[in-house]
């Protein structure tokens, strides 16, 4: 069920139309529907209801907005962190301190022992000497970190190269082969609480078969490290599951990918963790953008629209697809390359596509934004950072600010600091 369709001809979220939205806040604005939110979330958590201690943490890197999380944090989720400053807005969020995770490959002295200090529920270890550096702080805090070991399966996701992480030569986690050696290292200690393992081979994936695979290694290497001697009460599955950009993209389903894993898992006598984050968010968003200009082109016109990369990164970081739709239809269509006004030959958002047919000064949508779209926001060539909507039934609210570049004070009071230096020199120079 989509909860962005068209009423009397115009495209709307929920209740609202998106004109609305756009005559309040102005454009582009990312705008999230409430009801999308609460559905994907549920059908998440309902498909894998009949596997025994299961939790839930979303990948908030996905989407960080406060309201998003609050949202998920009702309705049972967790939160999968890579960053202090992700660590607060879960927290801020409402989300226990018990049910975060932390992954990711560059934690910080810093965000470590805060993460101790507030109580998270585990520490994804991505290497030995991280493991080492952690316990070390815990110890001095006379406690002992929760926490699992990362493990790189060396399966390929067939996803994106930029977006594929569990194969041998990626950045994240240790290798499968020596991982059993490393984890009675670890486990020995003081102060670090070994539980298990977890794993991440991708994002946007949609084939479950690079899934099995590499869950079947993990179960082989939990039986080996029981067989050790090691009390494994955790497995952390990651997330990764796709979406459907296109029309014709086809994805497994929840039901399908919650039998995989009952069937995988059901001897391993473990909770298991699920991080999920696009499947959640994703098409639970929209970028609402206007026309600024339709421009001539060599083949094709370009249909410049005010939306830009620094707005929606991903069909310039991945050559991601996102589909093109008028907020008022016409009945017609064109062959055109969208783009933003970012000045980078790179700032396209489709090109050759046939899409709604639009004039100047008309609205317009990218779909399926919700994850990886404000997420990954910047203020490249001094633009604002784009405001963010939440519609629930037929209400909205701003949850995100329209930033503007005058409103970056650390910018702009570092460049008062130069000038003054500079005159200061100068001033010297002349006596």
């Amino acid at each position: 069920m989509s909860f962005f369709d068209y009423r009397d001809g115009v495209l709307c979220a929920e209740g609202i139309s998106l004109p609305t939205i756009a005559d309040a806040v102005g454009t582009p604005v990312h705008v999230y529907s409430a009801s999308a939110l609460r559905q994907a979330a549920d059908a998440f958590t309902s498909a894998l209801r009949d596997l025994p201690s299961a939790r839930f943490a979303f990948a908030v890197k996905a989407n960080p907005n406060g309201a998003v999380l609050r949202l998920l944090a009702q309705h049972g989720y967790g939160a999968d962190i890579v960053s202090g400053g992700e660590l607060c807005r879960a927290l801020d969020a409402g989300i226990a301190p018990a049910d975060v995770v932390f992954s990711g490959v560059g934690k910080t002295d810093r965000e470590m022992t805060d993460a101790l200090e507030v109580g998270i529920g585990q520490f994804n270890l991505e290497l030995e000497e991280e493991g080492h550096v952690l316990a070390q702080f815990a110890r001095g805090r006379n406690m002992r970190a929760p926490a699992v070991l990362r493990v790189n399966p060396d399966v390929d996701c067939g996803t994106h190269a930029k977006i594929t992480t569990g194969k041998r030569t990626s950045k994240f986690g240790v290798d499968i082969a020596g991982a059993p050696d490393m984890y009675d290292r670890l486990a020995r200690l003081d102060g670090l609480d070994l539980q298990g393992i977890a794993l991440h081979i991708g994002s946007q994936i949609s084939d479950l078969g690079p899934l099995e695979a590499a869950y079947r290694r993990i179960g082989a290497l939990v039986d080996e490290l029981r067989a050790r001697g090691h009390t494994i009460t955790r497995v952390d599955l990651g997330g990764g599951l796709g979406i459907a950009y296109r029309p014709e993209d086809t994805m497994p389903s929840l039901a399908d990918y919650a039998s995989m894993v009952l069937r995988v898992t059901r001897d391993w006598n473990v909770s298991v963790t699920f991080e999920p984050g696009r499947i959640i968010t994703g098409l639970a968003g929209v970028l609402l953008t206007r026309v600024i200009w339709v421009k001539p082109g060599a083949t094709h016109p370009f249909v410049i629209v005010d939306a830009a990369m620094n707005d929606l990164a991903r069909p310039a970081l991945y050559d991601a697809y996102h589909r093109f739709s008028a907020v008022r239809p016409n009945g017609r269509t064109m062959v055109a390359n969208s783009a933003g006004p970012v000045c980078e030959t790179g700032d396209m958002f489709g090109v050759d596509r046939s899409i709604d047919h639009v004039d100047r000064g008309d609205l317009a949508v990218f779909h399926a934004t919700g994850a990886y779209g404000a997420a990954m926001a910047s203020s490249y060539n001094s633009r604002p950072i784009s405001p963010q909507v939440m519609v629930d039934g037929d209400a909205f609210v701003l949850v995100g600010d329209r930033i503007m570049a005058s409103d970056l004070p650390a910018r702009s009071e570092r460049s008062a600091w130069i000038a003054g230096r500079a005159l200061d020199a100068s001033l010297t120079q002349a006596a």
